[in-house]
């Protein structure tokens, strides 16, 4: 049996949705920020004191792209792992690398203030982040294999709330991208799901 540790107001959303894709049976547990994340029984999941966690029999996963990795390998009858595992391992590890270091520092206000400190970033520039993953996406419909996998849900899910609030320079192209994602019934089933939780998770 699958346990996911989540709030319905983090990254955790991102979980939910890889989970809806695979079609597994799952419990939730929803946690509040603050004390609950940092109790002695979650830090013994995650040490972090921070969502989203799994726990499935014996094995403990943290840290949303290996979250859908690990679900992605663990469920292959759902389909969400690429053949082609360059293109699925290069794009999923730039979601959680320069995507959203670029994407952060950016909505904290700090932006390199020299070609010298955006080299050192690792990502450059958010511009830079952008154009690297459209000039991806013109020439894919998804991340790999042509199809929908699971680093579709993880880079997606960044498009789509990078658009949705203005944190990721939006063009065409991605805009294209987040459209053939946005109504996918897993990620509805997922919303709705959170979206249900949120009351719950501020008590």
């Amino acid at each position: 049996m699958l346990t996911f540790y989540t709030n319905p107001m983090s990254r955790g959303r991102i979980a939910r949705w890889m989970l809806e894709e695979t079609g597994q049976p799952y419990d939730t547990v929803v946690l509040g920020y603050g004390p609950p994340m940092k109790a002695r029984d979650y830090l013994a999941v995650n040490p972090m004191g921070k969502v989203p966690a799994i726990v499935h029999g014996g094995s403990i996963v943290t840290e949303v792209a290996a979250i859908c990795t690990y679900l992605a390998l663990t469920f292959p009858e759902a389909g969400l792992m690429a053949d082609d595992k360059a293109a699925f391992f290069r794009w999923l590890f730039f979601g959680a690398g320069p995507l959203e270091q670029a994407v952060v520092n950016t909505s904290f206000g700090w932006t390199p203030a020299s070609p010298q400190e955006a080299g050192r970033t690792g990502y450059g520039t958010l511009e830079t982040v952008a154009q690297a993953l459209t000039g991806h996406l013109e020439k894919n419909d998804y991340i790999a294999d042509g199809r929908f996998t699971a680093a579709d849900v993880y880079v997606g899910s960044q498009v789509g709330w990078g658009l949705q609030f203005k944190t990721l320079p939006g063009n065409p192209v991605l805009e294209a991208y987040w459209s053939r994602l946005r109504d996918r019934p897993a990620l509805l089933a997922a919303n709705a799901k959170d979206n249900a939780l949120i009351p719950e998770a501020k008590t």
